[in-house]
């Protein structure tokens, strides 16, 4: 991360840190116990910044994977929607087309048959 400070210290450099000892200077015992919790700190905050770090660039490429994956489906939508009301169109005409046959065919054959038929009366007159 460019964002990201500079850390100085880490916890193996903190362990093997060795201070000189003075005549009347601190418990030696006490700054080493306080600097292995120091430690253990240290330990738990680099690993949530490791455990952030891959949950961050995992997002990032995750997010970067469904951005591809919407320009690549924007593409597709301009053209399914010609497609596909082309082919919706035609099922509607086709069966508009078998209904108005089923409907009016009967009428249609019934209509043509007495049209026949008068033609061939009238003609059988004249």
């Amino acid at each position: 991360m460019d964002n990201q400070l500079e850390i100085e210290l880490n916890p193996t450099e903190i362990l093997k840190k060795e201070f000189k000892s003075k005549m009347r200077g601190y418990d030696p015992e006490e700054v080493d116990g306080y600097l292995d919790l120091v430690i253990k700190d240290y330990q738990t905050y680099q690993e949530n910044i490791d455990r952030l770090t891959a949950d961050n660039t995992r997002l990032f490429n995750k997010v970067e994977e469904l951005n591809r994956q919407l320009s690549a489906s924007d593409g597709v939508k301009e053209v399914k929607p010609q497609q596909a009301s082309a082919a919706t169109n035609y099922d509607i005409l086709k069966r508009l087309s078998n209904l108005e046959r089923h409907v009016f065919g009967a009428k249609l054959s019934d209509q043509n048959g007495a049209a026949q038929t008068r033609v061939q009366n009238h003609s059988q007159f004249d």
